[in-house]
């Protein structure tokens, strides 16, 4: 994997920040830090999307003629499957 280098700025505050993380031993440098919540980030936008793409399922999908407890019955065993 190739990298590449970016400059960024950050506040006072920020940086103090990111140093006490790496003080405690939570990361080895500023790279580090800022590449784990760039796949925090990452990971949270493919939640996010997998989210909305299951609401627009279910809304295109319709009223359902099933009743409230068939349907928690089954959103409970596909949980306990899970």
């Amino acid at each position: 994997m190739s990298t590449v280098r970016k400059t960024i700025t950050l506040s006072g505050p920020q940086n103090a920040w990111i140093k006490r993380q790496i003080a405690q031993g939570d990361y080895t440098n500023d790279s580090e830090y800022i590449r784990e919540l760039v796949r925090r980030d990452q990971e949270g936008h493919a939640k996010l999307s997998e989210l909305k793409k299951a609401i627009a399922e279910g809304l295109e999908s319709g009223v359902s003629d099933r009743t409230l407890d068939a349907i928690w019955s089954e959103a409970e065993r596909r949980a306990a499957d899970a």
